[in-house]
């Protein structure tokens, strides 16, 4: 369908009709040009038997303005309270979390609302947040009309825990050997690298520079794996597992531990997947005969 305009130009209704819509002011301020040619006269477009007039010239900014509805589902802009209340609920889940990991908050240890408000200098809101989020990770526990307790721990689980772990990073490995890349080569021996540099132990207690790299090593043998969430999945279970190693730093044998994660590199580099799985199954049991061996009557 097509309609005439001023001068005998063809226009096509498709067009008209766009610049008719809601909103005749906004098109003419974008379309200046064929606003001045369609303007002088009005136009008329027929549409089946409807006629449709509008006039451009000289039309006031509130004339025929149709109001839109807010959409409810659109994105309300962000409150400044919003960001911050966000802000202090990931403060407050971080350095809980480390504490869990680090045994510094015991299993079984309970989380009073009003002592966590006052360590943080919050209120309840974040606080409850935080819980909520360690309660789907699987740090903390929730009993009813007790409240947050930090989770308990125990031999089955640490056997579940590492039965996952190799079965998530066996495959993650597996697939970054497959999909073999400079990059993902160069990030594992320089992570190997710096683990190296740095001891586990610092005046007797656990060293944080060590634990830093020592996560970062673990991480950087799933990176090349393509899947962000097997990534994600292997981060989650590589915390839960060290919390268990860090209950039970300070009666660790001593162990060479460099030297088995150097041969998963080699095995890495290699390309030999079958070799560096079965290496990295065999750090991870070992890992859980020690931590069983030193939690002992500790460990239900």
């Amino acid at each position: 369908m097509e309609c005439l305009g001023p001068n005998s130009k063809r226009w096509s209704a498709s067009l008209i009709v766009s610049l008719t819509g809601p909103g005749p002011r906004a098109n003419a301020r974008l379309f200046p040009r064929l606003r001045d040619h369609l303007a002088p006269e009005p136009l008329s477009l027929r549409l089946g038997e409807t006629r449709l007039l509008e006039q451009y010239r000289n039309m006031p900014a509130s004339a025929n303005q149709t109001k839109r509805k807010p959409d409810p589902d659109a994105e309300l802009p962000e409150n400044s309270d919003d960001r911050q209340g966000s802000t202090l609920t990931t403060s407050v889940h971080e350095q809980l979390r480390a504490d869990i990991v680090k045994g510094v908050l015991r299993p079984g240890e309970k989380l009073r609302a009003e002592a966590l408000r006052q360590r943080f200098q919050t209120g309840s809101s974040p606080i409850r947040e935080a819980l909520n989020r360690l309660l789907a990770e699987g740090f903390v526990s929730l009993e009813e009309q007790k409240g947050f307790r930090v989770s308990a721990v125990s031999e089955a689980e640490l056997q579940e825990l590492v039965k996952a772990r190799c079965w998530i990073d066996g495959t993650a490995i597996t697939e970054s050997i497959r999909l073999f890349s400079v990059e993902w080569e160069e990030g594992l021996v320089l992570a190997l690298h710096r683990l190296s540099k740095s001891r586990r132990e610092a005046n007797g207690e656990a060293n944080p520079d060590w634990e830093k790299r020592h996560r970062e090593f673990h991480m950087a043998l799933v990176s090349g794996c393509g899947s962000r969430w097997i990534v994600h999945i292997s981060q989650q279970l590589f915390d839960a597992a060290e919390r268990y190693r860090l209950l039970t730093a300070d009666q660790l044998p001593e162990r060479d531990e460099l030297a088995e994660h150097r041969a998963i590199v080699d095995a890495c580099c290699a390309r030999d997947a079958k070799r560096a799985v079965k290496l990295l199954e065999h750090h991870y049991g070992q890992t859980f005969e020690i931590v069983v061996r030193s939690m002992g009557a500790n460990l239900p």
